[in-house]
């Protein structure tokens, strides 16, 4: 069954409320241009030594999209020099995560 537009009727939103899209002209409106700078990428050869362990989680939301990122404690190093890193900059990263959820599931249990 298809909806029947011309009647101005729309079972989810009302087409009364359509406006039609106009491209704007970046020259006229430099305040609007996108500023995006990407996440800082730590390269594993550039990381203090091997990751001790994943302390926390977060999530943040740079241009609109979901980030995670992870506090990442490395061997031999203090709480002071800890870093917030994501995923994909954490070497083994799939082994340590494993272990950060494992970790989490059983602080849970035990409350």
């Amino acid at each position: 069954m298809e909806p029947d537009f011309k009647e101005g009727k729309h079972t989810v939103f009302p087409v009364s409320l359509v406006k039609p899209y106009f491209q704007t002209e970046e020259d006229k409106f430099p305040s609007r241009k996108k500023n995006s700078t990407p996440p800082e990428i730590v390269k594993v050869e550039d990381s203090p030594g091997p990751v001790k362990k994943i302390i926390k989680a977060r999530k943040i939301r740079p241009n609109g999209k979901d980030q995670r990122q992870y506090l990442v404690r490395y061997k031999k190093q203090t709480a002071d020099e800890d870093k917030c890193l994501a995923e994909y900059a954490i070497p083994d990263w799939n082994l340590h995560l494993k272990r950060f959820r494992a970790s989490r599931r059983t602080e849970q249990s035990h409350q």
